[in-house]
């Protein structure tokens, strides 16, 4: 418990960032001479082929950083070697991409499951709640505790993938939950998390530097997955322990925007009989852009609204305290 002084949060952002924007140009060069690349279809925005190794850099952003400022106990661990298999079979999707061919969803959705169940194994769970009444803490079962866990860390793991279709909308969504599980951590006296979400801040910002329109590298499957896997499971390490009732909203208004966008693009789906991991352009970003939008615009809107949610979830974290 406790915090870090201001200057342990500010190095650790600058640290992130200054690694993860020093390694996009190398990480560039080397996708463009392996023909990793992201070429257009009748589902892309871009209109060029575009390097989609982006998610290397902010793996490694983020877990040197982390090691280096993040206390490396469990959640460290969960962080690496959980992160490391939902990038390592986002490459793979990647891979098939370049080749102009789709992954299967399952050993994705499966190989999801198995990082959800590495955090669970290093002891990053969603464990019980306070309830209003008489403050008690009301521990879940431990099987209540896995398929929350799970459910919680795949769900947002996809969600921030869903919104990889704009130059620099997944980025910069990513940085400001991230901002927004930050001051909550801190509230809460939650120094580990606290760095850890101003880690993933800072990589996904460094990365967004080059992934502005136009963007010049995407982060691909990889990238985005991760980026959603490490917010999961900030949220389960900080914002979600010992919460009451009314403050389990909090992680969800901080992620607003993601969590959003996926009920709208499940329940049009379902109500078109579609499968819901078939990619479409029904999103949130496509209907502002098909209203008249341009993509800078869609991107700055998305912004908006986040920081909204994010500023929400922070009132409601003082209004339960």
């Amino acid at each position: 418990m406790g915090t870090h002084p201001a200057w342990y949060y500010i190095l650790s952002f600058l640290t992130a960032f200054v690694i993860v924007y020093a390694l996009v140009p190398y990480v560039r060069r080397f996708a463009l001479r392996t023909g990793f690349v992201d070429r257009p279809n009748q589902r892309k925005i871009h209109k060029e082929p575009v390097p989609l190794l982006g998610g290397l850099a902010l793996y490694v952003g983020v877990v040197v950083t982390s090691a280096l400022f993040g206390h490396a106990g469990n959640t460290f661990w969960g962080i690496a070697v959980g992160g490391f298999l939902i990038f390592a079979i986002g490459v793979v999707d990647d891979y098939y991409k370049t080749r102009g061919r789709d992954f299967k969803a399952l050993p994705k959705f499966l190989t999801q499951i198995l990082a959800a169940v590495v955090l669970l194994c290093f002891g990053v769970s969603i464990g019980g709640v306070t309830l209003p009444w008489g403050g008690t803490y009301y521990t879940f079962p431990e099987w209540l505790s896995w398929v929350a866990t799970i459910l919680w860390v795949v769900a947002i793991t996809n969600m921030i993938n869903f919104l990889d279709g704009v130059d620099g909308l997944a980025a910069g969504l990513s940085a400001i939950s991230a901002m927004s599980l930050f001051f909550i951590a801190l509230l809460k006296g939650q120094a580990a998390m606290a760095v850890f979400a101003v880690v993933l801040m800072g990589a996904a910002l460094g990365f967004l530097r080059h992934n502005f329109h136009p963007a010049r590298i995407f982060m691909g499957d990889a990238g985005a997955t991760f980026l959603g896997y490490v917010l999961a499971a900030i949220a389960v390490g900080g914002a979600f322990k010992s919460a009451t009732l009314v403050s389990l909203v909090v992680p969800v208004l901080a992620l607003g925007v993601p969590i959003l966008d996926t009920i709208w693009v499940v329940i049009r789906r379902v109500r078109e009989n579609r499968p819901i991991y078939v990619a479409d352009k029904g999103h949130t970003f496509h209907l502002l852009m098909k209203s008249g939008l341009s993509q800078v615009q869609t991107v700055a809107f998305l912004y908006l609204l986040g920081v909204c949610f994010s500023l929400a979830s922070i009132v409601v974290l003082l209004m339960s305290h």
